[in-house]
C-alpha cells in the first residue's frame, strides 16, 4: 500500500509481517522501518525469505497479514527479467527502463496545448532527460559493454551478460528505492569493482541482498538479519553486524543461563514448601513469579554445513606443464604461448576480464580442450576435479543427489556414497530429495561433493561461490585451505581469493602471465585503467568527426540535419501559435492566462536554441566530412 508522506515516518514501514509459503512459515509478526537514504544489506541464511521480502515490497507477492507501507508517489526499482528477444540495441533498452523520460519524449512531439508543452520541458529539464543517453552509456560502459556492443541488438546476448543490461536498465531508472537481488552473480571482478564504487555514490534509498562481503562492508549503512522469522536491523556495515551481533548473542545466552538458574532456585523452593500450610503462600507467589518472567531464550548457534573435500595422494612436481600451447575453439586461438607449471602445493587465482579466457584455460586444464599447438604435459596417475557454474545446468533434475553420487561411485556400499554427500552437507532427507527441488547453494554443494569425491590432485573452479551464502562462502574457504592439493581458482570474490590464493595469474592481451601484486593492487589497477578508458572514449567521441570522409558519414549527418530541420519547423509553428494567443489575450485583457503562455514560450525558444545550436554543429560536420 501507500500512503501520503506526512502520515509515514519512514520512506518504507513493514509491520507485523506474516507469510508463508506451501504451509511452511517465512515471516511472522516481522517488523522492519526503512529511512529516506539508508544502504540495507539482507542476510541470512539461504531459505530464509531474502528474495521474498524484495517481492512482497514491491507488491509481486502479498502477505497473509500484516501491512507494507511505501511513502506515496516513490519509484522502486528491481533488476527485471522480461527482457525482449528482438533487435533493439542495448542502449535503447537500457534508455527505454527510464518510462516517464520515453513517454514525456513522445508527447512532445504531438502535444499542442501550451501549457502541457511548459510541463513537458520543464519535467525534461528537472529529469536531466538530454544527458540520459550518455549516463546510459557509461552504466553498460561499466558493466563491460563497449560501445560496438552497445549499438547491437539484444537478441545477440544470452545468460549472464542479458543480466547485465537487466542490471543496467534498473541502475539507470535511478529510483527512490533500488533493490538488488544478488547483483554480482553474473559479473567478473572488473565489473563488480565498477557496480561497488557505483552504489558507494548512490544517493538514495538501497536494499541490497548479497554474498559478497567486500560489497556489504563498503556499500551499506545498515544490515538486516533474517533470524526466527523476523527481521532483525543493526546499523553500520557487514562486519560491524557480525561484531555486535557476537557480542548479542553472548549477552543473550549469560541473561538465559541466569534468568535459568533463578528460575531453577524458585523452582526447588515451591517444590520443598508448597506443601507445608506455613510456607504455601510464599510457594505459590514464586510460581506466580515463574510465570510472569519475560523468558530469554537460549542461543541456538546457526550451523553452517560443511565442506569437507577428500586428501589426494602425493604426486611428483610439476603435476601440469604447459609448453608453448595456443588454445581456442574452431582452430581459432583464445590464448597463446602458453608456458605454464603447476605444483601439488600451489594456490593459484586467475585474474582478467570476462571474455580475456580464463575459463578457456581452466577447460584446457581439465582437458575439456586440447590444444591448437604445443603440448600438455601430465602424468598418468593425474586426478583433476573440475566445477564449472554452469554445470549446474546440466545435471538431471529428476535424479536425488544419492542417485547421482551412485553412479559415481559405482559399486561403492550405500555408506560410503551417503558419507562422501554428508561431507558436503547432504544428510539422508537432502540426499533423496531430487535436484529440482534443491536451492542454488545446495546444487553448487553437489557439484563440489560429485567433483572431489575421488580424491583429485588439482580442483579447478570456476565461480564456486555465486549461489553460496557468506557462511557458506567462510566454510568453503576454510575446507579448501585445509585441502593439501592444488587448487586453480576463478572468482570475483575478492575476500575468497585472498584467503586461498598464493599466486596470481593475469590472463589479458590473449595470454596468461604471473601477476606479482596483490588482489588490493589489482583492484587498484581495474580502477585506473576504467579511468583511463573513459578519458579515451571522450576523447575518441570529440575527434571522430575529424576522420569521417566517406559517403555513409555525409548520409548520416544529413538524415541528422533533416530531422533537426523538421524539429525547428515544428517549434516555430509552436512559438507562432503560443504568440498568436499571447496576443489575443492581451487585446481581450486576459492577463492573467498570459502568464503560463509567456513562460511556455520561454521554454519554447530555450529548446529552439538547443536545437539549432546543434543544427549548426552538424553542418559543421558536413562541411568536415566534405573536405
Amino acid at each position: 500500500m501507500y500512503i501520503n508522506y506526512y502520515k509515514l515516518q519512514y520512506m518504507l514501514s513493514v509491520t507485523n509481517l506474516t507469510y508463508l509459503i506451501a504451509g511452511r512459515m517465512i515471516f511472522n509478526n516481522a517488523s522492519l522501518q526503512v529511512s529516506i537514504g539508508q544502504r540495507i544489506g539482507l542476510v541470512g541464511a539461504n531459505g530464509t525469505g531474502k528474495s521474498t521480502l524484495l517481492k512482497l515490497i514491491c507488491g509481486e507477492l502479498l502477505p497473509d497479514s500484516g501491512e507494507i507501507a511505501l511513502v506515496r508517489n516513490i519509484s522502486v526499482g528491481m533488476v527485471r527479467q522480461d527482457l525482449p528477444h528482438d533487435d533493439t540495441k542495448l542502449i535503447d533498452v537500457v534508455l527505454a527502463a527510464d518510462t516517464e523520460r520515453d513517454s514525456l519524449l513522445k508527447e512532445a512531439e504531438t502535444t499542442e496545448d501550451p501549457d502541457r508543452i511548459g510541463y513537458i520541458y520543464t519535467r525534461l529539464e528537472e529529469i536531466r532527460a538530454y544527458e540520459a543517453p550518455a549516463r546510459a552509456a557509461s552504466i553498460l560502459s561499466g558493466l563491460g559493454f563497449d560501445e560496438e556492443a552497445q549499438n547491437s541488438a539484444i537478441s545477440k546476448f544470452s545468460g549472464g551478460w542479458r543480466m547485465r543490461v537487466a542490471l543496467a536498465a534498473a541502475l539507470f531508472r535511478n529510483p527512490d528505492l533500488l533493490m538488488l537481488d544478488e547483483p554480482t552473480n553474473h559479473l567478473d571482478f572488473e565489473a563488480m569493482v565498477w557496480l561497488e564504487n557505483y552504489l558507494m555514490r548512490y544517493e538514495k534509498t538501497l536494499i541490497i541482498i548479497s554474498h559478497d562481503r567486500d560489497i556489504l562492508n563498503k556499500t551499506v549503512t545498515h544490515i538486516v538479519h533474517l533470524n526466527n522469522l523476523g527481521l532483525e536491523n543493526y546499523t553500520g556495515n557487514y562486519d560491524q553486524f557480525e561484531r555486535r551481533r557476537a557480542e548479542k548473542l553472548i549477552s543473550q545466552q549469560a541473561i538465559h543461563e541466569k534468568q535459568q538458574a533463578q528460575k531453577n532456585k524458585m523452582m526447588k523452593f515451591v517444590e520443598r514448601f508448597r506443601a507445608k500450610a506455613s510456607k504455601a503462600k510464599q510457594a505459590q507467589s514464586r510460581l506466580k513469579a515463574i510465570e510472569k518472567m519475560d523468558i530469554v531464550d537460549a542461543v541456538i548457534a546457526e550451523r553452517t554445513k560443511p565442506f569437507i573435500f577428500p586428501e589426494p595422494e602425493q604426486l611428483y612436481s610439476p603435476m601440469i606443464v604447459l609448453d608453448n600451447v595456443d588454445v581456442g575453439y574452431e582452430n581459432v586461438p583464445v590464448l597463446r604461448n602458453l608456458s605454464l607449471n603447476i605444483d601439488m602445493d600451489d594456490r593459484i587465482a586467475l585474474l582478467g576480464a570476462n571474455g580475456n579466457g580464463k575459463s578457456t584455460l581452466v577447460k584446457l586444464l581439465s582437458g575439456r580442450l586440447t590444444p591448437l599447438s604445443g603440448e600438455v604435459k601430465k602424468p598418468s596417475k593425474l586426478k583433476i576435479g573440475y566445477f564449472s557454474q554452469h554445470q549446474a545446468e546440466e545435471l538431471d533434475i529428476t535424479q536425488t543427489p544419492y542417485e547421482l553420487m551412485r553412479r559415481e561411485m559405482q559399486d561403492q556400499a550405500e555408506a560410503k556414497v551417503r558419507a562422501a554427500l554428508g561431507k558436503f552437507g547432504f544428510d539422508k532427507f537432502k540426499s533423496d530429495t531430487k535436484v529440482e527441488e534443491l536451492s542454488g547453494g545446495e546444487k553448487a554443494r553437489l557439484l563440489l561433493s560429485l567433483m572431489s569425491f575421488d580424491a583429485p590432485h588439482i580442483m579447478l573452479l570456476d565461480e564456486p561461490t555465486n549461489h553460496l551464502d557468506i557462511e557458506a562462502r567462510e566454510a568453503l574457504t576454510q575446507a579448501l585451505n585445509n585441502y593439501t592439493g592444488a587448487v586453480i581458482l576463478v572468482s570475483h570474490d575478492p575476500h575468497l581469493v585472498g584467503a586461498v590464493a598464493d599466486r596470481l595469474w593475469l590472463v589479458a592481451n590473449g595470454t596468461c602471465k604471473p601477476y606479482e601484486e596483490d588482489i588490493a593492487a589489482y583492484r587498484d589497477l581495474v580502477i585506473m585503467q576504467r579511468k583511463k578508458e573513459r578519458s579515451g572514449t571522450k576523447q575518441k567521441s570529440q575527434n571522430k568527426n575529424k576522420s569521417n570522409h566517406n559517403k555513409t558519414e555525409l548520409s548520416k549527418l544529413d538524415k541528422e540535419s533533416k530531422q533537426l530541420e523538421k524539429k525547428i519547423a515544428e517549434l516555430t509553428n509552436k512559438k507562432e501559435l503560443i504568440e498568436s494567443e499571447i496576443a489575443d489575450y492581451s487585446t481581450k485583457g486576459e492577463y492573467s492566462k498570459i502568464e503560463n503562455l509567456n513562460k511556455s514560450l520561454s521554454l519554447v525558444l530555450k529548446e529552439m536554441e538547443v536545437i539549432e545550436a546543434d543544427w549548426i554543429k552538424v553542418q559543421g560536420k558536413i562541411e568536415e566530412a566534405n573536405t
